[in-house]
């Protein structure tokens, strides 16, 4: 049976660097992708303003979910404006019961920078919303109440804020996607030149494909891997659910 997928993430191309690599394998597993970010990337830019650069973002992200094969879903607010409140939870709790996952990806809740771990934390929220039938919704979408596993990836960097280096319980191997992984992050091409400025980096892809190898090494077992941690299964699905790791059985080392 067909598993239906949905990343959630602060910035278009936050999914490509953390978790592209494990939806390229559930793609090929025969699942069904959806992809949102939360902002529209609107800060992050050294040359336009910030209706230009929203734009060029939202080209180059939906480029990026097609290339995969994922179902685009629009952002909600700007940069640096993800806030844990109730117009956003209603938000994206109408579009987490659209979807109807089976699967949530969402980022590791103590990242670098605090739209990520709002992003984190309204993803979390807004699907263990999706059957409470008085929970704020904006639009309406009836509640709905199949089960779904909540997973974390790892910090961008693979560290948190206070200099810990992340393990995650499940690597998956990505080394077979790594070139598409490469691929869909490059339609970010206004990215490179704000982290270039930005964060010093010489080369946007390259620093994806380190953080990819560094997980991998921590495998003991791989080239390149994702890794990922399960939320608790409390108000999600079961104790031991963990679809992630039947999809990917061959992939997956826990």
């Amino acid at each position: 049976m067909s598993k239906t997928v949905f990343a959630i993430a602060a910035h278009p191309d936050d999914i490509e660097f953390m978790m592209s690599g494990t939806m390229f394998l559930l793609k090929e597993a025969g699942c069904k992708l959806h992809y949102m970010n939360i902002a529209n990337g609107d800060c992050g830019t050294a040359i336009h303003d910030r209706e230009e650069i929203a734009a060029i973002r939202r080209l180059e992200a939906m480029n990026a979910a097609e290339y995969m094969g994922a179902t685009f879903h629009e952002s909600i607010t700007s940069d640096l404006e993800i806030f844990y409140n109730k117009e956003a939870m209603a938000r994206i709790t109408a579009v987490i019961r659209e979807v109807n996952p089976d699967i949530v990806l969402v980022q590791y809740p103590n990242d670098y920078m605090e739209d990520h771990n709002n992003a984190a934390r309204l993803a979390v929220s807004a699907t263990f919303n999706r059957g409470m039938r008085n929970a704020p919704v904006s639009p309406y979408v009836k509640p709905v109440e199949k089960e779904v596993t909540v997973y974390h990836a790892l910090p961008y960097g693979l560290y948190d804020p206070m200099r810990n280096l992340i393990k995650p319980e499940m690597y998956v191997d990505v080394t077979s996607v790594i070139e598409n992984k490469k691929t869909m992050l490059g339609m970010h091409t206004s990215q490179k030149e704000w982290l270039d400025v930005s964060q010093g980096m010489d080369s946007y892809i390259i620093e994806m494909e380190r953080q990819a190898e560094l997980c991998g090494s921590l495998s003991g077992s791989y080239k390149y891997a994702e890794g990922w941690i399960r939320r608790l299964h409390l108000g999600f699905c079961q104790p031991d659910s963990n679809p992630l790791a039947d999809i990917l059985a061959r992939k997956v080392k826990i």
